[in-house]
């Protein structure tokens, strides 16, 4: 029982971490821009822009500390960064406008966009950068970097691995699928408010990653020989 109920608090701090970094609901409206309000459309590209970002999420999660590894860089102070970058976007995100050049330049030419190239940009820039961009890539390298090295507990870190971007991707299909929905019904005051909420969040796990790497780094080795 001990073992499930940490499986699945694993799993839940998986979309916590990464949910305020992708903001599927600042993403809402550059997504129905290019959906050019077709309801069609933008159920196809809702579940495209999904998948692909559990692709992303779940790649960085399990191959992700390899890659460190084989640069000889520690958990630990993955751990630090990624906590860094996290802290940093939330603080970002407290005080942003809406003004991002990227956001801006693909709502710009979502009216030149035909229903066929629509589909063709659900990976490239809604999936990427949009979507699972270099920020929550970070987060998920760092996320994957406490999965053990037995093979027990190796597996158990892919299931987290594979449900938690699961659920993220969940998500994310419904905030693009339903993004005209919600965000008639949030308002303008409603989508500010509920941005800023959840960039205090995410501040607040940045700031918990940073400390659980620098526990790690300042942690005695060991009794001397």
């Amino acid at each position: 029982m001990q073992l499930l109920v940490a499986i699945l608090q694993s799993v839940v701090l998986v979309p916590l971490t990464l949910l305020p970094i992708i903001n599927p609901l600042g993403n809402a409206p550059i997504f129905t821009a290019m959906a050019g309000g077709s309801a069609s459309v933008g159920q196809t590209m809702a579940r495209q822009v999904a998948i692909n970002s559990w692709v992303i999420l779940v790649a960085s999660m399990l191959v992700g500390s390899y890659v460190l590894e084989i640069f000889g860089i520690s958990l630990p102070i993955v751990r630090v960064g990624g906590g860094l970058l996290v802290a940093a976007t939330g603080w970002r995100l407290l005080h942003a406008e809406d003004t991002d050049p990227v956001r801006v330049a693909v709502a710009g030419q979502a009216e030149e966009l035909s229903a066929r190239e629509l589909a063709k940009r659900s990976f490239f820039p809604m999936s990427f950068p949009l979507t699972a961009g270099p920020g929550s890539i970070a987060a998920s390298i760092a996320l994957g970097t406490g999965t053990p090295s037995t093979s027990r507990d190796y597996l158990l870190g892919v299931i987290v691995a594979v449900l938690g971007p699961a659920l993220t991707a969940v998500v994310i299909y419904v905030s693009y699928r339903y993004s005209t929905v919600l965000l008639n019904r949030l308002g303008d005051i409603g989508t500010v408010v509920m941005m800023r909420f959840v960039a205090f969040i995410l501040l607040c796990i940045g700031l918990q990653m940073v400390w659980t790497g620098w526990t790690g780094l300042t942690m005695p080795l060991g009794p001397a020989p």
